[in-house]
């Protein structure tokens, strides 16, 4: 072990010898490279001599590797050959099982179906939303947890095997022979035309060959008369840099260069250009962003926003501004390696936080004060540093804290809300089509009282809140003093489910709207289904609707 420890160590100084000419300071960092590993080397060989217990090599060196991986950034990553294939799927966005979410059910203690996904095993088989999984080719399944479940749900394609399952809604226990095969989660999960000749498009991932997708719904689109564009990257965290590039290129001309990577390693710098000529670069768009849009969805709001091609509108992004490659390891592992920064036609690198180099991996986010002024083509301010600012703010509407304790399966959960859905569905063989439905105000009066019935119980924020308060108050001496208004305003704050339930009623349907119509019409009738209620959509269309302020976001503001 020492002499394969020795002979990395020379290996990596050959590496920096043949990178770099050596400096004072190449030979300090060489010999701190040696010691080290050397160092590591003893420790562990005493370790696995005389340490009281056996030591398992994958798990101490593994954590060993781990560690020393936190302290650099979160995107460096060890995958042993066994996890590999998480990689791979990431990359690709494929996999060979059922296609199916699967969830945890406190209140039942099972595992159950969650989201069936359009036109795979699960949903042409017949499994549905709330199904609880008893086995899997006679091997139960009653007292596992969600990993187990799914690592015996995928497998290679092609092979079959028997899952038993209870139906909550009839009390039966069925049994489905199900065929694994590829499984392509869809980049594109829904992408049709609205009113007003705007176009719509979801991109949830960039993964390979998802501009293909991409332009095929734009030309399907253009073909039916679209006028105008809404590109939804919101909690797309992003993927291939190059789908990214070709997704931008579709809208700018050829020849241009969209993005740069700089790393440690000439080798590792790329210029990435647009490659072919554009199918529209004049009709209007608009990018929706939030701050879960990271990675490739940056590079690509970020490119056409620098080139002036759209406007961005939304929260600031998430600010993921370093470029990952893949490294081949021996034994069949693979490592996830952070090599350079990219820059986007501006000039501008979006990272928002430094990864300090020092004890604990300490990071440190950009102030706004630090950041530096950059110019989109036509002459507008941006900045770097923070990820990509929205040329047009506008916040989402927030979900009230009872529909997050609603919605939870945490460990007071009694899932009442998936029960009420579960006796819905049962009574309802069809709904009305996904893009106009909506639950009715005696079904909410249903829910309503179903809650109200199951013992259901939230912890109130104010609560909370108040209770600090009275504690400061106390410590600092002013409760005596205020106690009458203390006891007032507890008395006003005190827990009304009822009321709290009537108060939130808007909200609280469309939750339950989407659960419905995504049991009914999968994803692509879920997000088709929420633009009705969505804020930032509905700004998005205003402004497509307003050619004037939409050309004026574009334009450099004038200084006074």
């Amino acid at each position: 072990m020492k002499r394969l420890f020795l002979a990395l160590a020379i290996a990596l100084l050959g590496f920096g010898i043949t990178a770099t000419a050596q400096t004072k300071d190449d030979k300090d960092h060489n010999f701190k490279v040696a010691k080290n590993l050397e160092t590591f080397t003893a420790i562990y060989k005493y370790l696995d001599i005389m340490y009281v217990d056996t030591l398992d090599a994958d798990e101490t060196i593994g954590n060993g590797i781990k560690s020393m991986l936190r302290s650099l950034d979160p995107y460096t990553v060890y995958y042993p050959a066994e996890d590999v294939k998480d990689l791979n799927m990431m990359i690709s966005g494929k996999y060979a099982g059922i296609g199916s979410i699967i969830r945890y059910n406190l209140a039942l203690k099972r595992v159950v179906i969650d989201e069936p996904y359009e036109n795979m095993p699960a949903a042409e088989a017949g499994l549905r939303m709330g199904d609880i999984i008893l086995s899997i080719n006679d091997s139960s399944m009653t007292d596992k947890d969600v990993s187990y479940v799914s690592s015996r749900l995928r497998g290679d394609a092609g092979t079959s095997f028997i899952i038993k399952i209870q139906r909550p809604s009839t009390g039966k226990t069925m049994k489905f022979k199900l065929t694994r095969r590829a499984i392509q989660l869809p980049a594109v999960p829904y992408y049709g035309m609205q009113e007003n000749g705007i176009g719509y498009i979801n991109l949830n991932s960039f993964t390979t060959d998802c501009s293909k997708d991409v332009r095929r719904a734009f030309l399907d689109m253009k073909r039916q008369g679209m006028q105008s564009l809404v590109l939804d990257l919101r909690n797309n965290g992003g993927g291939s840099l190059q789908e990214a590039v070709n997704i931008v290129n579709m809208f700018v001309p050829k020849e241009l260069t969209l993005v740069k990577t700089i790393g440690k390693l000439s080798r590792t710098n790329r210029d990435y250009k647009t490659t072919v000529e554009p199918i529209d670069t004049v009709m209007p768009i608009v990018v929706l962003v939030n701050g879960e849009t990271a990675s490739s969805s940056e590079i690509t709001s970020g490119s056409l926003q620098d080139l002036d091609r759209a406007v961005i509108l939304g929260t600031r992004t998430y600010g993921k501004g370093l470029v990952q490659a893949p490294v081949d390891l021996p034994y069949n592992g693979n490592l996830k390696l952070t090599t350079g920064r990219y820059y986007i036609p501006s000039g501008r690198c979006i990272q928002a936080i430094n990864y300090k180099h020092t004890r604990g991996g300490y990071m440190e986010h950009v102030p706004d004060s630090l950041t530096k002024v950059f110019y989109t083509a036509g002459g507008r301010e941006v900045r770097d540093g923070g990820g990509i600012k929205p040329d047009l703010e506008v916040q989402p509407d927030s979900l009230p804290n009872i529909a997050y304790y609603l919605a939870s399966t945490g460990r007071d959960s009694t899932e009442v809300m998936l029960n009420w859905e579960l006796k819905y569905i049962k009574n309802h063989p069809t709904i009305a089509p996904a893009k106009d439905f909506l639950i009715s105000d005696e079904d909410y009066e249903d829910f309503k009282q179903a809650v109200l019935k199951s013992g259901f119980k939230y912890d109130r924020e104010s609560k909370k809140l108040m209770e600090t308060l009275v504690k400061l108050a106390k410590f600092e001496g002013y409760y005596d003093d205020a106690q009458a208004e203390f006891d007032a305003l507890e008395k006003k704050l005190s827990h009304n489910l009822a009321k709290d339930l009537e108060y939130n009623k808007k909200t609280l349907r469309q939750v339950l709207t989407a659960d419905l119509v995504a049991a009914y019409y999968y994803q692509r009738g879920a997000l088709e289904n929420s633009l009705q209620f969505d804020k930032q959509w509905k700004r998005a269309v205003e402004l497509l609707n307003n050619a004037e302020e939409y050309r004026q976001l574009l334009l450099p503001k004038k200084k006074a």
